[in-house]
């Protein structure tokens, strides 16, 4: 009877888990399945480990969200890096392609502004893509004062994306309810109500959010931009 033997080269080739690894696969996990969807069972499965071997990488869940925020602010730091600046006396217009360029990343990722919102440390990265900020600030003579004014005012709109004060349960599929309250809106509020009515966000690619499209994200960066570029002039 022939006995069966395996070469080396029978062998599977497995790529080794690294902490790289783990956090580019819990990315692409949260883009398929939403952030709702990345647990440490499923991104093991994904990555055909068994769970604990993910703690060797990550201490914990938040330790493995604080990573993929890292991730995402490389990606932007990475695209806007490519981004060939127009001369420093233009620096509104450098701005706002740097912002906007950040907002082409968050839309790939529309799960990540949830996720930023809720770490409270600044990781290398995100720091590394603030300091591009300051640049093109300080190439376009705007003061340290008025830069350092700038990024409160823009807040996470300088990562492209909006927060909201506020936002509908999306698990809320209760119809008679919504509509109970709609007409009790209606009564008190009506003008609150016949503004939302008219307004309408039909652009879904475009947005991030309940009320965070890209209209509405253009529109209150040039207001920033343009009351900045005011401030500087007269300054």
């Amino acid at each position: 009877m022939a006995i069966e033997t395996r070469t080396e080269t029978d062998t599977p080739h497995r790529i080794p888990l690294s902490r790289d690894r783990v956090l580019e696969a819990a990315v692409e996990l949260a883009d398929s399945a939403g952030i709702g969807g990345l647990t440490m069972r499923k991104l093991a499965e994904a990555l055909g480990v068994e769970a604990m071997s993910l703690y060797y990488h990550v201490a914990n869940k938040e330790a493995l969200l604080d990573g993929v925020v890292e991730v995402i602010i490389e990606e932007i730091n990475q695209a806007t890096s490519l981004i060939e600046n127009p001369p420093g006396d233009d620096w509104k217009s450098a701005l706002r392609l740097r912002i906007l360029t950040a907002r082409d990343v968050m839309l790939r990722h529309k799960w990540a502004p949830r996720v930023i919102e809720d770490r409270t440390t600044m990781n290398p990265a995100l720091l590394h893509y603030f300091h591009g900020i300051l640049e093109v600030f300080r190439a376009g003579g705007v003061s340290y004062d008025l830069a350092h004014h700038a990024m409160h005012t823009l807040g996470s709109r300088a990562l492209g994306f909006t927060q909201e004060l506020f936002e509908p349960d999306p698990d809320s599929d209760d119809e008679e309810q919504s509509e109970e309250m709609l007409a009790q809106m209606a009564a008190e509020l009506p003008l609150l109500v016949e503004m939302l009515s008219e307004i309408v966000h039909d652009d879904p690619d475009s947005t991030i959010g309940w009320c965070d499209d890209q209209t509405e994200f253009e529109f209150g960066l040039d207001v920033i931009l343009d009351g900045l570029e005011r401030v500087h002039k007269t300054a």
